[in-house]
């Protein structure tokens, strides 16, 4: 059976179309909200991983997930049960577009690292099998239903953390814009110094949260904080930074 094994957990991973990967640990890890929070939930959990790393990370929080691939959820459910924070996760088998108009609890913590892949725009001659392409595939969960969502179940002073392909920044953030959340934090990922930027994480809250209203300018985006981190300097010569930021999770970090 194929596992990643972390300092604290183990991942089982050979029933998931989308593996462990390096977007997925660096959220799990990066994500840093103003206050500790006490309710997370991560969207489309897949194996569980960044719902894993919350339970380990905040001592003191609920982590919820949902995931609407049978055999994902499943080995998620697994997963949570075989770590040692089972009794503080849970995990729902669900498409989100059903959750959130279903469930009315709210969350100090979301993050996701949604599925990205849009075939009109490229295409792997890896991604042959349909539950991968599915997993990967942007129209099954929508930029824009991913933010309503969050929109409509993090708490008012909550955080929203993800990951997506910088390439699709500028739309994102246009859909946060109308529904009222700012960017505080991002970091743009590049794989080697030279490299172009692949991903950017970010950070969001609500406009009308203390952290906008109690910034020194009108325009809380003007104050986000942009940061920029490099992974390796070599293959697998990782860098100081990305060593400081994963060693908490990684074996050999």
């Amino acid at each position: 059976m194929s596992t990643f094994k972390f300092k604290q957990f183990e991942v089982a991973q050979d029933q998931c179309a989308q593996k462990i990967g390096t977007d997925a640990v660096l959220l799990g890890a990066w994500t840093d909200p103003n206050e500790k929070p006490y309710s997370i939930l991560d969207i489309g959990t897949g194996t569980g991983v960044i719902a894993l790393m919350m339970a380990q990370r905040f001592s003191n929080a609920q982590v919820d997930a949902i995931e609407i691939d049978d055999a994902a959820f499943e080995q998620a459910t697994a997963n949570f049960e075989n770590s040692p924070y089972g009794d503080r996760l849970f995990c729902y088998h669900a498409a989100f577009q059903e959750f959130y108009k279903e469930v009315e609890d709210r969350y100090d913590l979301i993050v996701s690292n949604p599925p990205f892949f849009d075939g009109r725009l490229e295409r792997d001659d890896d991604l042959v099998d349909e539950k991968r392409q599915q997993a990967r595939f942007d129209d099954a969960l929508p930029f824009e239903e991913l933010v309503y969502g969050v929109y409509q179940l993090l708490e008012t002073d909550g955080t929203f953390a993800c990951v997506i392909p910088s390439n699709r920044e500028e739309k994102f953030l246009k859909i946060t814009d109308h529904f009222q959340l700012t960017p505080v934090r991002k970091t743009y990922v590049r794989g080697i110094a030279d490299s172009p930027v692949k991903r950017v994480l970010m950070e969001f809250r609500f406009r009308e949260s203390d952290i906008s209203t109690a910034t020194s300018t009108n325009n809380p985006v003007a104050d986000c904080k942009v940061e920029h981190l490099v992974i390796e300097k070599s293959r697998h010569d990782y860098t100081k930074e990305y060593i400081e930021l994963t060693k908490d999770f990684y074996l050999k970090m």
